[in-house]
């Protein structure tokens, strides 16, 4: 059968123990001294051993008093902080965050996953749009917090990581061999015209052979390898993967992945989300070998380092 100890009378534990007498405790934890006293007592006896020398210069703790201290002290901070995250009104309301498409895995869904579960009563809205949208709903006010993709952050932008541009295909592709070179991009996407540019600039003919806004149809032709496309390392899903292209594709430059804050978003809630995303984000900028890198945090291939990142920014 299950034994509960008493969390008040461990309160009163660690108030007597700090300040070495029950009179001085009572004040603290705001309870008479026989309560106080009747509290160590059934302390003691729940626990079967003596807590407390007792002495007329006051109470030391025995050798059970010192290692129970330690736990008490857990015991009481836990149920604080429990008491904090659920009712204080620091620990609530919504956050509206901005990321775009390509960002979103693998890390936004453990950071939204580590936040609802640290501050339950939070709700981060997300919204996915192109980096220039994102940054045109930002300025309006809309948004309190964004992630960009850009070649440098902007005023008030914070660059939390240097990402690879590689070029993507299907895992075993050789569509790449082609020339004139298949390739499929967004309109809009900041990627494209620097995969262009890179292609002319080495005398490489291409061919775009699939133009779309819907970022799903540009993978299941990639995936289909029916064309190539640029992506930042570690963000393409399953299907997808770097080529091993031994070079005869041109190297593309690094992007930063930038976060933006409202000034008026403070708070706990918002300074743990910048961190979590911060986190998660820098295991990215190490993710620059040609292989495939797994979409889900905490899969088979990845036992769970960015797991890990964020739950430690989430401290």
């Amino acid at each position: 059968m299950a034994r509960n100890l008493d969390l008040s009378a461990l309160r009163s534990f660690v108030a007597v123990a700090d300040t070495g007498g029950v009179t001085r405790a009572a004040g603290l934890v705001n309870l008479t001294q026989s309560a106080v006293s009747m509290q160590m007592k059934r302390l003691e006896e729940t626990l079967g051993v003596a807590l407390f020398d007792r002495a007329p210069r006051g109470l030391t703790l025995t050798a059970a008093g010192a290692q129970l201290l330690g736990h008490a002290r857990r015991m009481v901070a836990a149920n604080d902080e429990v008491f904090l995250r659920l009712t204080d009104r620091a620990h609530e309301g919504e956050i509206s965050l901005g990321v775009p498409h390509d960002l979103i895995g693998p890390v936004v869904p453990a950071v939204l996953r580590q936040m609802a579960a640290a501050f339950p009563r939070v709700r981060v809205n997300l919204v996915s749009l192109l980096t220039r949208e994102l940054q045109a709903e930002f300025a309006r006010g809309a948004l309190q917090m964004i992630v960009t993709t850009e070649t440098e952050a902007g005023p008030g932008g914070e660059t939390m990581a240097r990402v690879p541009l590689l070029w993507m295909g299907a895992p075993d592709s050789e569509v790449w061999r082609r020339r004139p070179l298949p390739v499929a991009g967004e309109p809009l996407c900041a990627f494209r015209p620097v995969m262009l540019a890179a292609l002319d600039a080495a005398g490489i003919p291409w061919a775009l052979v699939l133009e779309s806004t819907f970022t799903r149809a540009i993978e299941a032709a990639v995936e289909a390898d029916l064309a190539v496309y640029a992506q930042l390392a570690g963000t393409v899903p399953d299907g997808i993967a770097p080529l091993a292209h031994g070079g005869a594709l041109p190297a593309l430059p690094p992007f930063a992945v930038n976060l933006y804050r409202a000034p008026t978003l403070a708070g706990p809630a918002a300074d743990a989300l910048a961190d979590m995303l911060r986190a998660g984000y820098r295991t990215l900028s190490l993710e620059s070998s040609p292989r495939p890198f797994p979409l889900r945090p905490g899969s088979a291939a990845d036992p769970g380092p960015l797991q890990r990142a964020i739950a430690a920014a989430c401290g």
